[in-house]
């Protein structure tokens, strides 16, 4: 048996039809002009149902605090700077972070699906440590095997993510939950709505996989900011 903090083996999948296109958006997952939404092909890695912007659904933008709405107590919120790396300890997971952004359809784009150690940010919300709710997601395997965040149903609340940015500093964020949701049901509001501090929500699919129609859910992390800390820029 593994030990928790490895990632989980996980058989390569048989080849699966529109591996190579993630149905993300705002539609079926991602945020941005509009909000991220649910993923849904086999080369799955966020979430969301429909293609609409949060706006249009009534749900708040990520990353624009209500007005009126009070910070509560933890650490300072940062400046914009772009997230380039994403390590969760408990995991021994380490990966490189590009940007990611909609699509003319306003669906989250994935993370390139010949690279399984590659997390997508999404650009158009915030980037870490800034107030309301960033969004990263990651393919849960690939053709080849397992993926990126293959194992982030191991984790536990109170486990740390560290996202390293541009600037020299590493937003920390700790779990506050793992939760599974079905595509039908996803709740945008729940996961994508604006929160006053800065949180980050993980995304990857879940639930059963079907050969034609892919995975069925998604997984979502929610974190929230606890540290700011300084690195060396190598």
């Amino acid at each position: 048996m593994a030990p928790p903090h490895s990632r989980p083996a996980r058989p390569a999948r048989p080849a699966r039809p529109g591996a190579d296109a993630a149905r993300t958006p705002a539609a079926r997952t991602g945020p941005g002009a509009a909000r991220p939404q649910a993923a849904g092909t086999a080369s799955c890695a966020a979430a969301g149902r429909s293609p609409t912007p949060p706006a249009a659904a009534g749900v708040p933008r990520p990353g624009r605090p209500a007005p009126g709405a009070h910070r509560p107590p933890g650490p300072r919120p940062l400046p914009r700077s772009r997230a380039t790396r994403l390590l969760i300890p408990y995991l021994s997971l380490d990966a490189p972070v590009m940007n990611l952004r909609l699509d003319r359809n306003r669906r989250l784009t994935a993370p390139p699906g010949d690279d399984d150690n590659l997390v997508g940010w999404y650009a158009g919300g915030p980037s870490p440590g800034q107030p309301g709710t960033a969004v990263a997601v990651g393919h849960l395997d690939t053709d080849s095997g397992p993926a990126v965040f293959a194992g982030l149903t191991e984790l536990k609340t109170g486990r740390r993510i560290e996202v390293r940015r541009a600037d020299g500093r590493t937003a920390v964020y700790t779990v506050d939950a793992i939760r599974t949701f079905e595509k039908d049901h996803f709740p945008n509001r729940t996961v994508y709505g604006n929160r006053a501090r800065p949180e980050l929500r993980l995304i990857t699919c879940g639930g059963n996989y079907n050969r034609r129609t892919g995975y069925s859910g998604n997984v979502v992390v929610f974190a929230h900011l606890v540290q700011i800390r300084t690195h060396t820029a190598h």
